[in-house]
């Protein structure tokens, strides 16, 4: 197994409109977003070499565009959707484990929020 290391995207907020019912899609909110990123090495370290790596911000853009792009009802599938995404774009990514929190879930009580995470594994 080659050597790997992590880049970690912490807590990228952006609007969206996801979710079952009608009034989440109508007055959106916000979703938080962590992708935490294993990366194979390559000779990105050695040779200190942003073509070699994960450039974060296009990562960013990437989850921004997907976050924000067209509504579904379940964060986990959009969760599954950006994991994917950032795998494919990025060929030196082995796993993507993504976060993704909804704060004001529609559900009957207190709570913070609600957070699913979804793993990819190329």
């Amino acid at each position: 197994m080659s050597a790997t290391y992590i880049i970690t995207l912490k807590n990228c907020a952006f609007f969206a409109r996801h979710g079952v019912f009608d009034e989440e899609e109508l007055l959106g909110q916000r979703f938080f977003v962590d992708a935490e990123l294993e990366v194979e090495q390559g000779t990105a370290l050695v040779d200190d070499s942003i073509e070699d790596t994960v450039h974060y911000g296009i990562a960013f853009q990437e989850i921004e565009r997907i976050v924000t792009g067209r509504r579904r009802y379940l964060i986990e599938a959009l969760a599954l959707e950006v994991a994917k995404t950032l795998c494919v774009r990025f060929p030196q990514i082995k796993r993507a484990k993504v976060s993704i929190r909804k704060p004001n879930a529609p559900v009957p009580g207190v709570l913070d929020y609600v957070e699913v995470t979804v793993e990819h594994v190329v």
